[in-house]
């Protein structure tokens, strides 16, 4: 069972906003962060769940962790984003370990719903505990 990380997107308004800018990667994208988890063996074949309006809506697998200039450590993950069944989560600095049984499924056809609807639409249903 794999351990994941949590983190902000920071100045992603939207899903497509948070895309756009990890698909300027082609074949990996690299977060970089203060300090290299502990855990970070276990993290490895995780993924890395991304807050945006206080809410979990997607992941990112998690490829490996590198070094970094200035002892920092880069987060390396797969540029895609996999959609997933919102879940509130308050904001925080840096990032977050995330028990797999606390992780959201993924978004998938079976809920073609909550798919086809705006994500701004899905936003504010799932901040009113309606989703």
């Amino acid at each position: 069972m794999p351990l994941h990380l949590t983190r902000v997107a920071f100045g992603c308004s939207s899903l497509a906003v948070l895309e756009s800018r990890l698909h300027v990667a082609d074949h990996e994208a690299r977060l970089t962060t203060r300090y290299r988890p502990k855990q970070a063996d276990e993290v490895i074949g995780g993924s890395l769940y991304w807050i945006i309006g206080h809410q979990l809506v997607a992941r990112s697998p998690i490829l490996r962790f590198d070094d970094a200039e200035a002892g920092r450590t880069h987060i390396v993950v797969e540029p895609r984003c996999i959609a997933v069944v919102p879940r509130p989560r308050r904001a925080h600095q840096g990032w977050r370990y995330l028990h797999e049984q606390d992780a959201p499924p993924d978004l998938t056809a079976s809920q073609p719903n909550d798919a086809a609807m705006p994500e701004s639409l899905r936003q504010e249903l799932a901040i009113l505990g309606l989703l």
